[in-house]
Parts: C-alpha cells; sequence; structure tokens
C-alpha cells in the first residue's frame, strides 16, 4: 500500500505503530515523508521511544494510530499496554490518546471485495478472458496461526459476498507461499492471477501474476486516518484517552471497542 505523505492537519503529533501487516511500520514510512508532525513506528520499545520523544519535542497532544486492518489486535493491545507505562512513568501530562485501529475485519473484508473486484475486471480485460477465469490471490505477510487463519476466512467471504468468483490467499515466505499459489491458479486453469495485498506494504513480483495496485488509495488512506485521528483528539477533550479499551482488544473481536458504522469503511 505503497502511497505519498498523508498530510496531517491536526493540531497533534500522530505515530502510526505498525505490526506484521506494514512489515513491522517499514511499509507505513511512506506515509510520513514531508509530515514533521507525523511518524511511523513498531510496536514496544520504538513506539515508547517515539511517543516520549513526541512529548518532550512540543507541547502538542499525541496521537497513537494502531495501523491494523483488522488482523492482528495483538498490536492494539500491545500500543495500550506501552502507552499505559509511558503515561505513568512520564508524570500527570494527559497528552496521550489511542485512537482506534485504522481498520477491523470488517473493514478489511469491503475494501478487498472491492479491490478483487476491480482487479478480476481489469485483468479479465486486459486477456480478453472471462472474469470467472481470473484467480485473485490475496497476499500478506505470515504472523500466527490465528492471524493466518482470519485472512482465509475474510477471503472466502470476499469470494461469496462480491464480485470476483475465484478468490485465495497466500502468504510471502509463508504456507502456501505466493509462487505456489500462483503456480496451483494456473494448473487449475485460471488464464490470470491477479495480487491484491492485504496489507500496507505493496504485493511482492511473482511470476505469473499481475499486481493488482495497492488494497486502498492514498486519498481513503488520508480519509480513515482523518477520522480515527479525530475522534481520538475527541474523546481525549473529554477525558478519555482509549488506553483502558486498548487493553482489552486481543479479546473483543480482534478489536477496538467501537460504535461507528462500517458502511462507509470509517
Amino acid at each position: 500500500m505503497s502511497a505519498p505523505a498523508v498530510e496531517n492537519t491536526t493540531q497533534a503529533t500522530v505515530v502510526l505503530v505498525g505490526g506484521h501487516e506494514s512489515d513491522r511500520a517499514e511499509a507505513l514510512h511512506a506515509l510520513t515523508q514531508d509530515s514533521p508532525l507525523t511518524r511511523a513506528c513498531a510496536s514496544g520499545q520504538e513506539l515508547e521511544e517515539a511517543v516520549r520523544e513526541a512529548l518532550i519535542g512540543s507541547e502538542l497532544p499525541v496521537c497513537v494510530v494502531p495501523m491494523t486492518l483488522g488482523r492482528d489486535p495483538k498490536l492494539v493491545a500491545d500500543a495500550a499496554r506501552t502507552l499505559a507505562w509511558v503515561a505513568r512513568t512520564a508524570g500527570p501530562d494527559p497528552r496521550i490518546a489511542l485512537a482506534e485501529p485504522f481498520g477491523t475485519a470488517e473493514h478489511l473484508i469491503g475494501w478487498l471485495r472491492a479491490a478483487a473486484g476491480r482487479a478480476a475486471v481489469a485483468a479479465a480485460r486486459a486477456t480478453d478472458a472471462d472474469p470467472a477465469d481470473v484467480a485473485v490471490l490475496v497476499t500478506a505477510n505470515p504472523s500466527n496461526p490465528f492471524d493466518d487463519a482470519e485472512l482465509f476466512r475474510i477471503a472466502r467471504l470476499v469470494q461469496v459476498q462480491g464480485r470476483a468468483p475465484w478468490v485465495d490467499v497466500a502468504f510471502h515466505g509463508g504456507d502456501p507461499d505466493v509462487q505456489t499459489a500462483v503456480d496451483r491458479c494456473r494448473r487449475l486453469g485460471a488464464r490470470r492471477v491477479a495480487l491484491v495485498p492485504a496489507g500496507f506494504a505493496p504485493a511482492a513480483e511473482v511470476a505469473g501474476a499481475v499486481d493488482a495496485g495497492p488494497l486502498l488509495a492514498p486519498s481513503a488512506i488520508s480519509g480513515v486516518l482523518a477520522a480515527r485521528i479525530g475522534a481520538a483528539l475527541d474523546r481525549l477533550r473529554a477525558g478519555e484517552d482509549g488506553i483502558a479499551a486498548g487493553l482489552h482488544a486481543e479479546h473483543h473481536n480482534h478489536s477496538h471497542a467501537h460504535s461507528h458504522s462500517h458502511a462507509s469503511g470509517r
């Protein structure tokens, strides 16, 4: 999901924290280019250092956004534990806010449905093939059996609910790996295999497949981030920092507790 810098128009320092869906934040750095109030880091020590530096560097609130697409509940809980520690040790300074995660599994299903549909139609047109002969391969970094199994569930729902009749899953360096999955789709009769990433990093180049582009356009990423950050800062002004809710993320439907509608993708 490579993208140009996301403009930070909020009066806050924003920290994007990433896990396996962003190569431990490596795929997020493009979002912070030329934006001095936005930074990206991995969870744990990197997040602690980034938040402490932000608190020292200005009097602005610090808003941390867990950059998960719904398959990394541990990222949210780990971020909450780190922020709870920073809040306890930094003294009485109510300037830290933990936003709701960038996305949930329900969001990811919707985003993948749209991306898979576009990929199937584009690939069919490029080869003058029937969309039913196009396999859409959802790719991601491997994590743990639970998060990986979640992607298979999501892909099945994408296939059943969307416009792409053939949706499969593969992992970069995992089981099945992307090249093996592409070869399997070809053996089963796919005339075209389109790769759609279920993460923030772009799909890798693989023989026999085409890159269908990023999951979300830069404008969509900016819109979702603005919604998450704005809501978190509103809650912070009301005295709620979001950390307590984040601590329960691993045990609450793989995400932060939230009440907004999924229909808009935000």
